[in-house]
Formats: C-alpha cells, structure tokens, sequence
C-alpha cells in the first residue's frame, strides 16, 4: 500500500513498550511524529532515539506526541532503551511499537525490497489531528534523521493552519512568509493588516506572529 500526502493516517493496534496501542485512539487530539527506524541495538538508531527523547519538551509545545517502529518485539524495543537511555543520557519515554510481523510496516509502505525485505527503511510521517498525513520523508538506512528539519517542518504545517500562509525555502520561525497566490490583493490587505511586499504578481511576503 502505497501512502500520500494528504491521505488518512491507516489506524492499527499492537504491542508496545508502554502496552497495548491503538494508534487512533492514542493520538486523541495531537499531532503525531510517527518514525520508523531499522532496527534495535543498532548505532544509527540508537542516536535517533536519543535524539527524540531529547526533544520531549519540543513536541510537547507544538501537541505532538512522537511514536517509534521496528520490526522487533516490544519485549526487544523495552531492552534496547536502556541502552539509549544510557549512551545518550536521556529518558526515553514515547512509544516504540510492537511490529515483528511487519504488518505496520507494511501497512505504511516502510519495507524497501531494495534496502531490505524485512527491516524498515528510515520513514518520516507527520500526522495532524484529524488523522491526515501531512509530511512523508524517507531517509535510507545509512542516514540519520535531521532533528532540526522535522520540527522546522512541524513548525510550517502549524504556521499555514494557523494564519492561511505558506513559507519559502530555508523558512525558520520569525521569518518572512508567502501569501498564496489564491488569496487576491484585497483579501490580503484585510487578512494581513501588517502590510506586505510585492516582490512579482505571484509572490507576495509578510510576516505573522
């Protein structure tokens, strides 16, 4: 199955290391970083779960609760973090979930024949509240993640909700934003009383709080 920005998040229940999950009910009202990584007791992966866990207060200021998955058992992912924990002086606390079976991984098209046929390639998928896949990204298994880049990405997604924006390249919070093309002159002058600059017909910056 192959999944797409703007389709439903698919919903499932399994094992993990904080107990039985249902994905849906989980994630409630929150948005949702739900990442996949390789393997257990792996380098690569041990720093990106370190990584996570030390972006705890991060997530939690935007409303988003992170959610981990290899194709090992619970019992494996409970074992692994005391490593993490221990290497990366963190305290791990997000779910890592139960998929031995790769059903998930699988379900979220994670299994790469060409990468492997039964671990999972690095897959990004960031998931707002009502269940809609906003952001993929997928990173081969010989590259960490940029942490920065995924909450830059979060930070978008919130922002254009927020205020009817969209953000240029290289965009960081505080940052001139676009005004879509579909809002006219008129409308942006009222939407946007700060004023903004007409740099061509079709590109138009501001900024919002």
């Amino acid at each position: 199955m192959s999944l797409h920005i703007g389709d439903y998040a698919p919903d499932f229940t399994t094992d993990s290391t904080v107990g039985p999950l249902s994905f849906h009910d989980w994630a409630g009202d929150s948005w949702v970083f739900f990442f996949s990584h390789p393997a257990d007791f792996t380098p690569v992966c041990t720093t990106e779960m370190g990584a996570t866990a030390k972006l705890a207060g991060e997530f939690a200021k935007r409303n988003v609760k992170p959610l981990g998955l290899s194709t090992d058992t619970a019992d494996e992912h409970r074992a692994w973090i005391a490593d993490v924990n221990a290497t990366q002086g963190v305290d791990l606390q997000f779910p890592i979930v139960d998929d031995a079976d790769m059903a998930i991984a699988r379900l979220y098209d994670m299994i790469h024949p060409g990468q492997s046929e039964t671990t999972a390639v690095r897959s990004v998928f960031i998931i707002d509240p009502t269940k809609k896949i906003r952001l993929i990204m997928i990173y081969p298994m010989s590259v960490g993640r940029n942490f920065d880049e995924i909450i830059r990405v979060i930070d978008s997604l919130q922002l254009a909700d927020r205020a009817g924006v969209v953000t240029p390249a290289n965009w960081q919070p505080g940052g001139d934003v676009i005004i879509p093309p579909s809002v006219n002159d008129d409308e942006a002058r009222v939407k946007f009383p700060q004023g903004f600059t007409t740099v061509l017909p079709y590109l138009r910056t501001t900024k919002v709080a």
